[in-house]
């Protein structure tokens, strides 16, 4: 059992609960530590736990009949997983899957519908996050479709820092072309470019970002907008890690 707020710091909307709202949800919330393509919920599979990360990043994929798959969100320690046990659909539409490892409190669905039928500022903080993951879906979708694979990785490792505390991320260039549904010779040759332009920094398994400003100048401008959206929904969360830092 956590009982210290600053226990959740480490996921932004857990993180931005007022005190009466956190120790509601505390009782309710387990740390795990998840591993790299693990399974969280199969698509049409009944929701039973929500995850909100804290170091790992899990993502929600679309998969085709042909059994080709692609990634059109990345959730980390800004979410959550299993939006719709709030909005009365009870299953998944993706396949939830962990894309980088580390950890994430779970909680049972049920006692996360129970809280959110509780509390107005629950229920606002969510409804707000999911307006911002729905533009992050929209504009994955367009992204894909219109822009070069070359601006897509880009644009997909400034989201996947954003998601987690470091500029270190624990993929294999394999797994980034199954999230971007392309061939991983295509992500070799863009990642080798990045590479030799001093941006990035990748060996067998990991890939670390050396010069962020670089990589968001030659991001399209999918990247931009869509942390633009959440910064704009979510400014309480912002303000509230103010707070509790300086609290410390």
């Amino acid at each position: 059992m956590l009982t210290l707020q600053s226990d959740l710091h480490g996921n932004h909307l857990l993180g931005a609960l007022p005190a009466h709202e956190w120790q509601a949800l505390t009782p309710h919330l387990e740390l795990v530590q998840l591993r790299t393509e693990q399974l969280l919920c199969d698509s049409g599979q009944r929701i039973h736990h929500v995850y909100f990360p804290t170091t790992a990043i899990i993502s929600l994929l679309h998969t085709m009949e042909d059994g080709g798959s692609v990634e059109i969100a990345a959730v980390g320690r800004e979410g959550m997983t299993g939006v719709p046990v709030l909005t009365g659909g009870e299953t998944m539409p993706t396949r939830v899957q962990v894309q980088c490892p580390g950890f994430a409190y779970r909680m049972s669905a049920q006692a996360l519908r129970d809280q959110f039928g509780r509390s107005d500022f629950l229920r606002r903080l969510m409804l707000l996050y999911m307006q911002a993951l729905l533009t992050q879906v929209a504009q994955t979708a367009a992204c894909n479709r219109h822009h070069s694979l070359n601006k897509q990785l880009c644009r997909w490792l400034l989201i996947e820092i954003d998601r987690t505390a470091s500029n270190e991320l624990q993929v294999t260039q394999q797994l980034i072309a199954d999230m971007l549904g392309v061939r991983r010779e295509g992500v070799t040759e863009a990642a080798g470019k990045l590479h030799d332009a001093g941006l990035i920094h990748h060996s067998r398994g990991c890939i670390k970002v050396v010069d962020r400003e670089g990589l968001e100048a030659r991001a399209c401008e999918c990247y931009g907008l869509v942390k633009r959206e959440f910064d704009r929904l979510l400014p309480r969360l912002r303000a509230q890690e103010a707070v509790s830092a300086s609290s410390v």
